[in-house]
């Protein structure tokens, strides 16, 4: 399937030069300015294909460096403190059971950890530019309260979807700068937390 993308591109690769070398030719016979008929052609010819690229690069750009990142807002010493001896109750769970809501584009999945412990995994998109939401907290139960957060923007599809825009493979970025090390640092957070199945 590769090759068969690699020759499609090589292919209106090749179309392209030739509009822009017409365009240009056509232009100097009625005197008009060949760079720019060439020019003009070219900028076509891109815009059919990649017209999204440039406002898919800027709009993740903007909500990587908006809303991306991951932050502890209680440490497992400061849980301990508020929870003395609980961490001996909680019983490690190896496969957590979980729930789902939503559906293939938006869902939201929860890990039952243990009786203190959920790990809620959200996964929103597609929004405007093919931009996808993804969202991991770990939660105290008992008190509601979110111990420690991530969120992480791509413009991958998990699934390729038929038709053209689906392999646009230019556009594909899986992460933020940071943002697999973030989702990292929260794995490694939830599993230090006593009780916690790794």
């Amino acid at each position: 399937m590769g090759l068969v993308i690699f020759g499609a591109i090589a292919l209106y690769l090749i179309v392209s030069i030739i509009v822009v070398v017409l365009a240009a030719k056509v232009a100097k016979k009625r005197g008009r300015s060949p760079w720019r008929w060439g020019g003009a052609a070219a900028l076509v010819m891109y815009l059919l294909v990649f017209w999204d690229h440039i406002p898919t690069v800027l709009a993740h750009k903007y909500y990587c460096e908006k809303e991306a990142g991951f932050w502890v807002y209680k440490t497992l010493d400061q849980w301990k403190a508020e929870n003395p001896g609980v961490t001996k109750t909680l019983k490690s769970v190896t496969v957590p059971p979980a729930t789902r809501e939503g559906d293939m584009k938006t869902y939201s999945v929860t890990y039952f950890l243990n009786e203190r412990f959920n790990w809620i995994v959200k996964h929103n998109g597609q929004f405007l530019f093919n931009r996808w939401r993804h969202e991991q907290i770990l939660t105290d139960t008992k008190t509601n309260e979110v111990l420690a957060r991530y969120v992480d923007f791509s413009t991958s599809q998990e699934r390729r979807q038929a038709g053209w825009s689906g392999w646009k493979f230019w556009l594909d970025s899986r992460h933020c700068s940071g943002g697999e090390r973030d989702q990292n640092n929260l794995r490694q957070f939830k599993n230090n937390f006593p009780g916690v199945g790794k």
